[in-house]
């Protein structure tokens, strides 16, 4: 669990209270099947009292491990994702600020969705990636490979016909 105690911020106007945290993947939920992320994940941040709310912020610094989806290549990326969120006692408040009782802050479920929201729906090595020659399977990213990969438009064929009979 990812719970910050705030009992000795409690109303103490301004103040800042660091917090850190290293966490597993598994313990997170954070997993995946496209991706991994390598442990520990590390949570650092500070909670500060602005008068009707907690404001918890900090980062997440984390490790994804992925396979390239275009070149197949294995891939180590470091992330570093901001979080900025407001924590209340008052249910009445609107649905964009997180409600907790007691002394005790749990950013878990906050950490979480912020690292997986980050993620890019396509895992890729870099954004100009090459991917693999759909003739020889070389990556093209090491350089050319010397396979004619021409593909006619279908929609010229009718125009390659005219030429051809010319």
């Amino acid at each position: 669990m990812m719970n910050i105690n705030i009992a000795e911020l409690q109303t103490d106007l301004g103040r800042e209270l660091p917090f850190s945290f290293a966490v597993t993947a598994a313990e997170l939920d954070a997993l995946s099947d496209d991706y991994k992320f390598e442990d520990p994940i590390k949570v650092t941040g500070t909670v500060v009292y602005t008068g009707m709310r907690w404001r918890v912020s900090g980062k997440i610094e984390v490790v994804k491990t992925f396979v390239c989806n275009r070149c197949l290549t294995d891939c180590r990326e470091e992330q570093v994702h901001e979080f900025s969120e407001d924590f209340t006692r008052d249910e009445g408040e609107d649905d964009s600020v997180n409600v907790f009782s007691g002394d005790l802050l749990d950013i878990e479920d906050m950490v979480r969705d912020t690292l997986l929201a980050a993620q890019s729906l396509s895992n890729i090595c870099k954004p100009d990636c090459k991917g693999l020659c759909p003739k020889c399977g070389h990556n093209l990213n090491e350089g050319d490979c010397g396979c004619d990969r021409f593909v006619p438009d279908p929609r010229m064929a009718a125009l390659q016909q005219l030429l051809k009979k010319d």
